[in-house]
């Protein structure tokens, strides 16, 4: 299972950041085939957002043939293989490292400091 994790300054949308989440969880192997996910209600409680939201990202992960719901059971990872393209692999990259480099910047640190506690977090 994974944690859902919704970032308000991201400027994506919350649905999507869940499906970006969902299919991310796939690829990493972090989420299983057969997997049930959280209610639709649980996890807008647990995220603290509209049900129209989960729903919402639920019914198009469902729509791709990501997700599975079973009526009065639950909504389950589908057994298919999820590709990220490289393009998208490295947009989400970009963007990871664009928004870091903007909190690490506003701290007053400098890109070798940077590079320098990466190296130190590699090893």
């Amino acid at each position: 299972m994974i944690n859902f994790v919704l970032d308000p300054k991201a400027g994506i949308p919350f649905y999507r950041q869940i499906i970006d989440q969902i299919k991310y969880g796939i690829v990493s192997g972090n989420l299983k085939t057969g997997e049930q996910l959280p209610t639709v209600r649980a996890l807008a409680v647990e995220l603290k957002v509209n049900l129209n939201t989960i729903a919402k990202a639920y019914k198009e992960l469902e729509i791709q043939n990501i997700l599975e719901t079973q009526q009065g059971t639950g909504t389950f990872i589908r057994k298919i293989e999820v590709r990220i393209s490289e393009k998208e692999k490295n947009k989400k990259l970009q963007d990871i490292c664009n928004e870091f480099v903007t909190i690490a910047h506003s701290y007053g640190f400098s890109v070798d400091d940077i590079i320098s506690q990466l190296k130190k977090q590699l090893k």
